[in-house]
């Protein structure tokens, strides 16, 4: 096969084969690490339940399942799935075409530029329809959560919040993804130029450049994903504490007075609507009010680790569909 074959799939691949491989890469990514990522939403709580406060990754694992089931670390895997599928399809899909159509004289994954305006809009099309997917995820993620599935979170959700619940993190999610794929995607096409020069399939050289690029843009964007928790979760990951200590909405600033030490316990199972976050503003004056500075670095070490050998399964699993489809071309 000619070097500059692998790099993309064959000329006479349709959107399909783009969207077959990037579903895979993004169902398999986000369900093999997922109890982690359930470890991280518990961490990055601002006020937790008494039962569901953790010293750490593994403290957190042992305490899950001793308390909750041996289940719990995967309740939720099967919205991810169902939202991970369509959304990567449309991320790997339109980060290709771009890549491979606009990167003019340079070979497709060598021009940063367009690497970076790519993963922009392949982030655009990827968080519509992964955010409603976050938002149910995180709620049945949280400790004693109220909700007794997907179908009764979104039901609920809907009749007490509107279905913009559902979006209310949207832009929080793109201020965090941006930054997130921008810094992942360039990374992975630098690493790979240099520990993967002929741009061939090699499945050690995608696994490690997947794993250091996830594990840098995870690092580097934990803060914003530690206020899109909270913008998703509303109760601070505990269903009876509300974040009544502000006063804001969209159109409305900030009420900067002295925010309450303490949440204001609700006891009547969220049937009293509380004052929420309403976005990434009033997400960052409350972090910053209960926790300072360090309460936006929550939970990075499982972030972190869920990104590594999420982001190292997902290149691996998509430059190997893309290796098969062209294999299967000169067949």
């Amino acid at each position: 096969m000619e070097e500059d074959d692998y790099e993309s799939l064959p000329p006479n691949a349709s959107s399909l084969d783009h969207m077959l491989a990037g579903a895979a890469a993004g169902v398999m990514e986000h369900c093999i690490i997922y109890p982690v990522d359930v470890v991280k939403t518990r961490m990055q709580c601002l006020k937790p339940d008494p039962n569901a406060r953790y010293n750490g990754i593994i403290d957190a694992f042992v305490k899950i399942v001793r308390n909750e089931g041996a289940f719990r670390p995967v309740r939720g895997m099967g919205v991810v799935a169902f939202g991970a599928g369509p959304a990567h399809a449309l991320y790997f899909s339109c980060y290709e075409f771009i890549k491979n159509n606009f990167s003019g004289s340079q070979k497709a994954g060598e021009n940063s530029k367009i690497n970076f305006i790519a993963g922009c809009f392949a982030t655009l099309l990827h968080d519509a329809v992964m955010v409603p997917s976050d938002t149910i995820k995180q709620r049945l993620q949280m400790y004693n959560s109220p909700y007794k599935g997907i179908i009764d979170c979104v039901v609920r959700t809907t009749q007490r919040e509107g279905f913009r619940a559902f979006y209310r993190s949207y832009f929080t999610q793109l201020s965090m993804n941006i930054p997130f794929q921008t810094t992942h995607l360039v990374t992975y096409d630098f690493l790979q130029t240099h520990i993967n020069k002929k741009r061939e399939y090699n499945p050690l050289s995608h696994c490690i450049s997947g794993a250091i690029a996830g594990a840098i843009a995870a690092a580097v964007t934990t803060p914003l994903d530690v206020c899109k928790t909270l913008i998703n979760t509303q109760e601070c990951c505990n269903p009876d504490e509300l974040c009544k200590g502000v006063k804001s909405t969209f159109s409305n600033k900030i009420n900067f007075a002295p925010l309450n030490a303490n949440f204001v316990r609700n006891t009547s199972n969220m049937s009293t609507p509380g004052i929420t976050a309403s976005g990434l503003r009033d997400a960052v004056y409350i972090i910053y009010k209960h926790e300072g500075l360090r309460g936006f670095f929550k939970g990075i070490a499982p972030r972190t680790l869920f990104q590594i050998p999420g982001t190292a399964v997902s290149w691996s699993v998509y430059e190997y569909f893309k290796h098969s489809l062209n294999k299967n071309k000169y067949e």
